[in-house]
């Protein structure tokens, strides 16, 4: 009977070990690693408290990842930007299990979606699908933000790189956070990279992520996220509370936008038509299958798959679709 207990458990063990699902087992400590010495200092130069509130910004055209983290104004100020090393699909929302696609939205990530026993180092589910995103019909589950240079529908980091994201991510929910924000955006979302994509499917779906961006980026604080009418609502007080049916027409408004935020809003659609109709709008990019941050693309170009797997991996995850990385359309000062 014990051996039979004791072979279930390492089957348990094995299964655990092999996917991204969150778990309360602890393998070596790297979940409870302290926030890096450098990292610290960073915080305390820039009036912040290892336990103070943190939000997360992702950039998939970019492959970059912000961590922010409220300063002794109040505000949120940027800690540090981390290279993404793999994100897969394309530009635009996750809609369904298996497309391979990295999820754009707004998420919400408590101290139960941490996970110590990744296949890949340390991660964090994002929440997909969100509330709005189930009410769309829209499937998929366990979408991470982990370690190594492989993803299928994850945004990918170095394993020191997220184990410092989840280092901070630690201590911020220990310190009282209740859950940190994640926004994932197809792109910066400026004025440029609007017009650059006007003619795109999912424009109209980044218009609405834009008024969440814009909100952030005149205050510098959390935007409140609702949704109504089958879109993400920011910043609103409804009649009678938050919308119980986020496909339904939204509800009336108590309280409109704020001047600067819309003042923004207005100027850079402005711009960004300005830039169409004189015909100095870039082309947009398309993907193979998902990017990869300038610095890594150099890296696999010079030494090869094996040797970035190595510098990614502390087991040397293999490179996920590595023809496709090479493919990402390069920056300006490539």
């Amino acid at each position: 009977m014990r051996n039979a207990l004791r072979t279930a458990a390492v089957a348990a063990l094995a299964v655990l070990l092999s996917s991204c699902v969150s778990s309360v087992l602890e393998v070596d400590g790297k979940a409870t690693r302290p926030v890096p010495a450098a990292l610290k200092a960073e915080m305390s130069r820039k009036a912040m408290s290892p336990a103070a509130p943190i939000l997360i910004r992702i950039f998939k055209q970019e492959s970059e990842l912000e961590v922010w983290k409220r300063d002794r104004s109040g505000k949120f100020a940027l800690l540090k930007t981390y290279p993404m090393c793999r994100w897969s699909g394309k530009l635009g929302p996750k809609t369904r299990t298996g497309d391979r696609q990295a999820p754009e939205g707004f998420y919400h990530v408590s101290a139960g979606m941490l996970n110590p026993n990744s296949q890949y180092y340390l991660s964090f589910n994002l929440g997909y699908p969100n509330r709005l995103e189930s009410a769309l019909g829209y499937t998929g589950e366990a979408l991470m933000v982990h370690g190594a240079c492989s993803s299928s529908g994850c945004f990918a980091l170095t394993d020191q790189g997220v184990a410092e994201i989840y280092a901070v991510a630690r201590e911020a929910l220990a310190g009282g956070q209740g859950s940190f924000q994640v926004q994932a955006f197809p792109f910066r979302m400026t004025p440029g990279n609007m017009a650059k994509n006007g003619s795109d499917p999912n424009f109209a779906f980044w218009s609405d992520l834009k008024r969440g961006y814009d909100i952030f980026e005149v205050t510098r604080r959390q935007p409140k996220v609702s949704a109504c009418g089958g879109r993400y609502v920011f910043d609103r007080e409804f009649e009678g509370g938050e919308p119980r049916d986020v496909l339904a027409a939204c509800p009336p408004a108590l309280n409109g936008d704020d001047p600067k935020i819309a003042a923004k809003t207005q100027a850079d659609t402005v711009t960004a038509g300005n830039l169409i109709s004189t015909g100095t709008a870039l082309s947009a990019h398309a993907y193979a299958d998902g990017g990869m941050h300038p610095s890594f693309r150099k890296l696999l170009k010079r030494d090869g798959q094996a040797d970035l797997a190595k510098r990614t991996s502390m087991t040397s995850v293999p490179i996920s679709r590595p023809d496709a990385a090479l493919a990402d359309p390069h920056s300006p000062d490539e």
